[in-house]
């Protein structure tokens, strides 16, 4: 995930709007884009205001509130309805379309990658209890045990683990800043050699300097929780008033002025700070592709499941490649580089429960129904 764009309120500004149509018959095909239709943007230029010293703060807090979108709403508007009828063909629940996907996965590697918080777990307001289900775990190792599957996810590695519980598995921590494979020798590993992989570690010790300050600065903002992931930084906003995002983006910001080799992004309700070096989920993704022998084979189909802006950055990489599958979990239309949706982790669970399934019978020789 990159920083927002800043845009002067001079400038003449367009929207490039590309209009995608995905074709469900053909997975690994790139979309069809239209030429750009160009549009004036008035709103977007006084949206994204700068200033000498940086961002405005005023930018931040409008970023924060569209990163973080109301509860359902009991009734919704036609246009609403519209928007997401039209949202849901261009990226169909991949529950609805599960034959295609299979189909397009024979005679390939299945790999899959699973985002943790609110695709694995539930987004909930601390995020030191974001459990997942018994369930869940009994599904993510039934995966396990057919696929070599990962955990890419911007907690610590530790954390996450501690959490998922199961040692068969690949854990990319840190939005892929820390990654490790499993600790015994595993099937999938040709060279039976556990991956660790720190492209950071040099920036522990400013990491660790910015977590002390910004737990001091954050004090006066009530619900405000700063964690740290190792490699980078959290700054919850959960449990925040939202008349306080202002306050709580002005810290943040205020203290990274001093920090320029580290860059403030965003997910769902979480001011996240990372090292400047281009390393992303999308780079753990290849990374891992490449660690399991899978770099440049067209016998693999890389699956990815994951919720938060952050995951973007590896449904691009699977668009860019042509070849795999990026599933938003949403339950709301949003702009996504990924081809399918399921719409919360209960939706996750029955599709990872499906893909057993499926791999079961077709093991058994039996057909798939």
């Amino acid at each position: 995930m990159t920083n927002q764009n800043v845009v002067s309120t001079e400038a003449k500004l367009r929207i490039d709007i590309r209009i995608r149509v995905l074709l469900p018959k053909s997975l690994f095909s790139p979309a069809v884009v239209p030429k750009p239709l160009l549009l004036p943007a008035p709103k977007l230029a006084n949206k994204m205001e700068t200033r000498v010293t940086g961002v405005r703060t005023s930018t931040w807090v409008d970023s924060m509130r569209d990163s973080s979108p109301t509860r359902v709403k009991s009734t919704a508007s036609l246009s609403e309805i519209e928007e997401k009828s039209s949202w849901i063909v261009n990226h169909p629940s991949a529950l609805s379309v599960f034959e295609q996907i299979v189909n397009a996965s024979k005679g390939k590697q299945i790999v899959m990658f699973l985002d943790y918080d609110g695709t694995l777990s539930p987004i909930v307001e601390d995020p030191d209890r974001a459990f997942m289900t018994n369930e869940m775990r009994d599904a993510v190792r039934d995966v396990a045990r057919y696929f070599p599957t990962a955990i890419v996810t911007g907690r610590c590695r530790d954390k996450v683990y501690s959490f998922v519980k199961l040692a068969g598995l690949y854990y990319a921590g840190s939005h892929g800043m820390d990654i490790k494979g499993p600790s015994k020798s595993h099937k999938y590993r040709k060279d039976h050699q556990s991956v660790l992989f720190q492209p950071a570690s040099k920036f522990l010790p400013m990491i660790d300097e910015v977590y002390k300050v910004l737990m001091e600065k954050t004090k006066s903002i009530p619900g405000a929780k700063v964690e740290n992931n190792k490699f980078c930084l959290s700054v919850h906003f959960r449990c925040v008033e939202e008349q306080m995002w202002a306050a709580l983006a002005e810290e943040v910001r205020s203290v990274l002025n001093d920090y320029p080799k580290l860059r403030l992004t965003q997910g769902r309700k979480v001011l996240e700070i990372r090292p400047t070096i281009k390393w992303d989920k999308g780079k753990a993704l290849e990374f891992l592709l490449e660690s399991l022998g899978y770099a440049n084979s067209t016998d693999v189909l890389p699956v990815y499941i994951g919720d938060d802006r952050s995951d973007e950055d590896a449904f691009k990489v699977l668009r860019n490649r042509g070849q795999g599958l990026g599933i938003l979990v949403s339950k709301f239309p949003k702009e996504t580089n990924a081809s399918y949706s399921l719409q919360d982790p209960a939706e996750v669970k029955d599709f990872l429960r499906r893909l057993v399934e499926w791999k079961q019978k077709s093991l058994r020789g039996l057909c798939w129904e």
